[in-house]
């Protein structure tokens, strides 16, 4: 069958091997993103914290590598040990990447899925290289089926020097990583800001991604920054130097700085998941980030006592710069609710621009087909059954429900199968699918298209950062914080916000799409006939506007118990006659609310004290020996002095509290004569 390789994958002859086999060439797609190779395709490290601190004091004995034994169809395997080095000048032409193959580690062992060995330290040429991966190839040749571990600390074959002295082989490793960072240039400045909450960082999809070395859906594992639950990063990297952003949270749902805690956020010299041309250091998926900023990571901070230096080259950023995206949805019967915070329902049945932008030629566009009553006869309401999206000259992406039923995904008009992989990397976007079949489009502007289905009814949220400001039109409005101008035709004019109905059926139908630009596939007898023949808007389908609500209809009583007061969910279970509709419907209404409130959550929030506060404050008094001073902090200083005989105080505050203190100045029996408030964060 047909194969798609994304377009972050790596191809390369068999000298410079990358990792899952082809019969001819070797690719390694699980480097440009996690979730890339199934379990099935990788071997396991078992125990791997001892994998990674082997060698170190108290840590010796058997290790033991299992890997799924019928993916390889050989009686017995070679296990290799292969390194990864990048070479030449930093930032240059000449600057490249290498796997190099190192030594077999155990030659025709047998295939049963596991083989224990006790490590010995490599031979004075090897043992220099202190991560890459192992490699499981069936003995009798090198090309063909084989399996891999992921990148790791190769600390189980370092040298004797190492295993003597950790802490300061560690140590040496770490000040000559730190000497190097000098040398090189300053990415911090081109990488996004963080968001500010957790709620921020998981409802921009469209620009932030969950990191799964520390994910709260998977338990919140967090080796590398204890104290957080979460963790994201920035889904682009940064344009000049392919640098990578990472968010961490704590279980408030506040950012975690390195300024505060050793579990900070830490931005990377290299993105994880590798970036555009991908063969160019640092752009190498994974493998270059884990050269800059992961095994230093381990040099400075796990396996000796100098996380200083390594904080201080990758200072956590803080939220003084990030803009929330602005979110539009639409779902249901269908209800849109766009940009600017206002909602409308539009029942009409075709195909139609949901949102278009001249910023990036950005255009997702709509189709809706009419819904059915539970008996399986035609309500006179419609639903979204097709998203169909584009930015500049990207990939196209379609969602959409097959006449079965079955939600697909469509890549240029081709169905795509997340069966082996949930996240792609394709052209001008990344395209990711969860388990429960919510598809996540985020398109290289930041954009982000997130559509759910259910019952043959899709709902969708867009994401716009704050640049497409006055850069929107169609259904979801122009982006400009004026509700006035929501309705606005094609030709620039517009409608009132109090238009009926009737009135708003009239502006849906002007943002239909003609066959010159619709980026929908049509591909059976029926969407031809029904869309691509017939008309782009059906003018003679007539909605119900006005639903009645019947309190002798038994139906009236469950409604109000599922829906409460949401109308949104009432007027669908009116409609469809279906709860599962209402049902849908108000979940998707309480999505879009949650995303919204996310948004807002910076309002008094607190500021972190980012360092040691020093606090000197000069005083002038006309009789010092009849003055009385005080001094007053919400929290105990933790070193305090005073004199009075002279005018300076002293306090020294550490918190990640914001302070708030008051001098008060008494002169004799007069009273304050003033008492002024600073405030320390």
């Amino acid at each position: 069958r047909a194969t798609h390789i994304a377009r972050g994958c790596i191809l390369s002859s068999p000298v410079y091997s990358f990792s899952v086999m082809h019969p001819v060439f070797l690719v390694f797609c699980n480097a440009v993103h996690h979730s890339k190779v199934s379990a099935g395709e990788k071997c396991t490290l078992v125990n791997e914290t001892k994998w990674q601190y082997y060698g170190t004091p108290g840590t010796d004995g058997n290790l033991t590598l299992t890997w799924t034994h019928e993916a390889l169809a050989a009686s017995h395997i070679n296990i290799e040990v292969w390194g990864y080095q990048e070479t030449g000048d930093s930032y240059s032409e000449n600057w490249l990447a290498e796997w190099k193959y190192l030594y077999t580690l155990a030659r025709e062992a047998p295939n049963t899925g596991t083989f224990s060995f006790t490590p010995v330290p490599a031979e004075a040429n090897y043992n220099t290289w202190d991560f890459g991966i192992l490699r499981i190839t069936p003995s009798t040749y090198s090309d063909g089926q084989r399996q891999v571990h992921h990148t790791h600390a190769l600390a189980w074959h370092l040298g004797e020097d190492f295993r003597n002295e950790p802490a300061a082989w560690a140590t040496a490793k770490c000040i000559e990583w730190d000497r190097k960072e000098e040398k090189l240039p300053n990415f911090m400045e081109e990488i996004i800001d963080c968001p500010c909450t957790l709620a921020q960082a998981r409802a921009d999809t469209g620009r932030f991604h969950t990191d799964y070395g520390c994910d709260i859906e998977r338990g919140s594992v967090c080796t590398y920054h204890p104290g957080a639950v979460h963790c994201v990063r920035a889904i682009q990297a940064s344009p000049q130097y392919g640098a990578g952003q990472q968010c961490c949270y704590d279980s408030t749902g506040t950012q975690i700085l390195t300024q505060d805690s050793t579990g900070g956020s830490t931005p990377d010299r290299g993105h994880d998941w590798g970036a555009p041309p991908f063969l160019k250091p640092p752009r190498i998926p994974a493998f270059s980030h884990w050269l800059y900023d992961v095994i230093s990571f381990y040099y400075c901070c796990l396996w000796s006592a100098n996380c200083h230096f390594y904080m201080k080259n990758r200072p956590s950023s803080d939220c003084r710069t990030y803009r929330p995206s602005r979110a539009a949805s639409a779902f249901g019967d269908p209800h849109f609710l766009t940009f600017d915070g206002l909602n409308f329902t539009f029942k009409g049945q075709g195909e139609y621009t949901l949102v278009e932008s001249d910023l990036t030629s950005l255009r997702v566009q709509g189709r809706t087909q009419q819904a059915r009553f539970p008996n399986g006869t035609q309500a006179q309401v419609t639903g979204l059954s097709a998203v169909a999206m584009q930015e500049n000259n990207s990939d196209v992406i379609e969602v959409r429900y097959s006449e079965g039923l079955n939600l697909e995904v469509l890549l240029n008009q081709k169905v795509v199968n997340f069966s082996e992989q949930s996240w792609m990397d394709l052209e001008g976007l990344f395209l990711h699918s969860t388990a429960d079949q919510k598809i996540t489009v985020m398109f290289s502007s930041g954009s982000g298209v997130e559509i759910r289905g259910s019952g043959g009814f899709l709902a969708l949220t867009v994401l716009l950062p704050e640049k497409f400001m006055n850069h929107t039109q169609g259904l979801f409005g122009v982006m400009n914080g004026n509700t006035e101008d929501e309705f606005t035709f094609k030709n620039k004019t517009t409608m009132s916000v109090h238009a009926s109905p009737q009135q708003l059926f009239e502006f849906g139908a002007n943002w239909a799409v003609g066959n010159g630009t619709s980026l929908f596939t049509y591909d059976t007898e029926n969407l031809l006939n029904d869309y691509f023949y017939g008309e782009k808007h059906n003018a003679s389908f007539l909605p119900v506007f006005y639903p009645y609500e019947d309190p002798a209809d038994p139906l009236v009583e469950e409604m109000v118990s599922l829906c409460d007061s949401d109308p949104f969910c009432r007027f669908d279970v009116l409609t469809t006659r279906s709860l599962q509709v209402g049902n849908f419907t108000r979940l998707s209404h309480q999505y879009h609310k949650q995303t919204m409130l996310s948004q807002h959550r910076t309002k008094n929030y607190y500021p972190h004290c980012v360092t040691i506060i020093s606090l000197s404050i000069n005083l002038e008094f006309l009789d010092l020996a009849a003055v009385r001073l005080s001094l007053r902090f919400t929290e105990n200083c933790l070193t305090f002095s005073s004199s009075f005989n002279s005018d300076l105080f002293f306090c020294h505050v550490f918190s990640k509290h914001p302070q708030d203190g008051n001098i008060s100045k008494r002169q004799g029996d007069a009273g304050p004569q003033g008492a002024p408030q600073h405030f320390l964060c």
